[in-house]
């Protein structure tokens, strides 16, 4: 793969609400579009949206939201122009090459030595992707199964028929639309914990919100979960800084009734903490704190059952790299979104549809918050390369992927034609 040109874009798309986590909010989403073209013309394309709150807060809070997105997509530049001229075997293998130059470039121009390395990760979603797809028509491959490394092929040989899907509740998420998706017979609540303040503040803040919510939801069932309740996934994006908070929330969950209902807990020690969680009654999980397949291994060791792999928010290379981990570890592997668009969904769900049913679920499950979080959610779809595609749309409560799905891989491997429009 020799890489002679590059090129960037980006496109910005408004949230209908401030996106509040990580005791913080941003307000748009940028999303970056690359072009790549190797030294016999072939030209691909590949989208990744930014994400700097959740990939690295401190970056957040130091800058404007809009700096925040201009050093983030000034780190995935260098990359590009790293990369040409440049000979590689495979994607992994450029993948594998440029982590490296392209961090230590970020944590200069972000003046941060300590910085995460998932900042740097989701800066390359868009490259990396843009790099399998220019794989993919080099070697005329069309169906995701085929663009799977061999090494990883057992841990994605699984053919999920139905993908429960799990939206965001956010701080500031009314109560009225929590509702509403309990109507359309969603069964998993994403329910973001780590509000604003400190630790006594917030584990108040969070205990209010999980009573409110379950409140809402005792009057709904399912037969889609073992308990036939709604289940909660709570994710507390590194907010909590004792393990005397986490167990205290579990006792109040415990106290109204939920314990049940919890399937998950997600990131819920700031990243330089090492707690041993093994003691733990409810499954947890970790996201944004994995940077390399070692921390798979770490994180197992001290008690973490599942891991969330993010093909959107930290490249298809690592995603494929991570799923093997986890089966090796023995962790459960799940698809969490990044507030993505249509089209990144996609590339998760193609992970996510591989993967086994989630413990406490009949299904498989995946994070996906669009329809909450895009102000023009409907326009999206639409300019979606297979707008009317049956597995877009939720129904149950779930994506529902038959043999079609699995034919067109999602769509994938159709040139993203509304994003690439704005190429010279």
């Amino acid at each position: 793969m020799y890489i002679e040109h590059t090129d960037l874009e980006i496109q910005r798309e408004p949230f209908a609400r401030p996106f509040g986590f990580k005791g913080s909010a941003f307000h748009e989403k940028w999303n970056a579009v690359v072009r790549v073209r190797d030294s016999a013309g072939i030209t691909a394309f590949g989208l990744g949206g930014l994400a700097v709150l959740w990939s690295d807060p401190t970056v957040f809070s130091q800058h404007s939201e809009v700096g925040g997105n201009l050093l983030q997509l000034s780190v995935l530049e260098y990359a590009l122009q790293w990369i040409k001229n440049r000979d590689f075997t495979d994607p992994l293998a450029l993948f594998n090459e440029i982590l490296t130059p392209t961090h230590d470039y970020a944590k200069s121009v972000t003046q941060l030595p300590s910085l995460r390395l998932t900042f740097t990760l989701n800066a390359l979603v868009s490259l990396d992707n843009a790099v399998w797809m220019l794989y993919a028509k080099q070697n005329k491959i069309t169906d995701f199964d085929k663009l799977i490394p061999d090494f990883c092929l057992p841990s994605l040989s699984n053919r999920q028929n139905r993908i429960a899907i799990v939206p965001a509740i956010g701080y500031t998420f009314p109560s009225s639309q929590i509702k509403e998706l309990l109507e359309q017979r969603i069964f998993v609540l994403k329910i973001k914990i780590g509000q604003p303040g400190n630790e006594k503040d917030m584990l108040a803040k969070d205990l209010e919100r999980l009573k409110q919510i379950h409140h809402i939801c005792q009057n709904y069932g399912t037969n889609m979960t073992d308990s036939s309740k709604i289940a909660y996934y709570l994710d507390a994006n590194g907010r909590y800084q004792t393990k005397d908070g986490i167990l205290r929330l579990i006792d109040y969950a415990e106290h109204i009734g939920c314990i049940d209902q919890i399937i998950l807990i997600e990131e819920p020690y700031a990243e330089h903490l090492i707690v041993d969680v093994s003691d733990l009654p409810v499954c947890l999980a970790v996201d944004e704190s994995l940077h390399t397949i070692k921390d798979i291994q770490h994180k197992a060791e001290q008690g973490y059952q599942a891991v969330a792999i993010k093909p959107a928010g930290k490249t298809l290379s690592l995603a494929f790299q991570m799923a093997n981990a986890s089966v090796e570890n023995a962790v459960i592997p799940f698809v969490a979104d990044n507030a993505c668009v249509p089209i990144l969904v996609e590339w998760n769900k193609n992970i996510s549809a591989r993967l086994p049913i989630f413990p406490g679920l009949k299904t498989g499950m995946m994070e996906s918050n669009g329809p909450q979080n895009y102000a023009m959610w409907p326009q999206l779809v639409s300019d979606y390369p297979l707008s009317e595609a049956h597995w877009l749309m939720p129904t149950s409560g779930t994506f529902q992927l038959n043999q079609s799905y699995y034919h067109h891989s999602g769509g994938i491997f159709i040139d993203p034609l509304p994003y690439i429009s704005s190429f010279r």
